[in-house]
């Protein structure tokens, strides 16, 4: 079955970076968009960052461009999520996700598999 697993999270303090990587698998990577959304506590899961199959096209949440970086390795089967300048309200649990069809897409209901998800806490 589909498994995505995230990792890289934890605590740093603001203005620090983290890197999260989400490894796939039981699908066939090179064809599935890949996202990242955070959830703060008491809030709605968010968009943050997607890319389309290829690479070549990605999106950002205007709270993280600039700051945050999308990428994949699809021989590693595996997308990342560059994280730079933390701050504070970049606090949530953040969760990697795949989208049939390759293209990427901003809305969470595009998305057919979720992985469980890693915590990042900033603090000030």
């Amino acid at each position: 079955q589909v498994q995505l697993v995230e990792s890289g999270g934890g605590l740093v303090q603001a203005g620090g970076s983290l890197r999260l990587s989400c490894a796939a698998s039981g699908l066939t990577f090179s064809t599935y968009a890949m996202g990242w959304f955070r959830q703060a506590p008491g809030k709605e899961r968010w968009f943050v960052a997607a890319i389309n199959w290829s690479g070549g096209v990605t999106y950002y949440a205007n709270s993280v461009k600039d700051r945050f970086t999308i990428s994949r390795d699809n021989a590693k089967n595996t997308v990342y999520l560059q994280m730079n300048s933390l701050t504070p309200e970049d606090t949530a649990v953040y969760y990697c996700a795949a989208g049939e069809g390759g293209a990427a897409a901003t809305n969470r209901y595009d998305y057919a598999y979720w992985g469980q998800g890693t915590q990042v806490t900033v603090s000030s």
